[in-house]
């Protein structure tokens, strides 16, 4: 089982930017990928970023050119640096490890106002 714990979200102005960070512990060596789904209010969970072991990226297109996803050193830390944010980047950000199964962090709220 892989357990994740997320940090980093909070209120910010429309145009500013957040970093969230993912720590991975457990059987992290089966891990082959990590990444960020978000949920706004009243709408589905959907996929905002994600890296493979291989370390390639993919990114929802809404989030294209101002949120980069990357690993630590250890490959068992995930982090999601998010530029020029908008007022509908709001909601509950929740980190995610692939693997035989997968499992989700408790979840972070990243606010924007505008």
């Amino acid at each position: 089982q892989v357990q994740l714990v997320e940090s980093g979200g909070g209120l910010v102005q429309a145009g500013g930017s957040l970093r969230l960070s993912c720590g991975a512990s457990g059987t992290i060596y089966s891990i082959n990928a990590m990444g960020w789904f978000r949920q706004a209010p009243g709408k589905q969970r959907e996929l905002v970023a994600s890296i493979i072991s291989g370390g390639s990226t993919n990114y929802a297109d809404s989030v294209k050119g101002r949120f980069t996803i990357s690993r630590g050193n250890a490959k068992n830390t995930v982090y999601l640096q998010m530029n020029s944010l908008k007022p509908e980047d709001t909601g509950i950000y929740y980190c995610y490890a692939h693997y035989d199964y997968v499992s989700w962090g408790q979840g972070t709220q990243v606010t924007v106002s505008s």
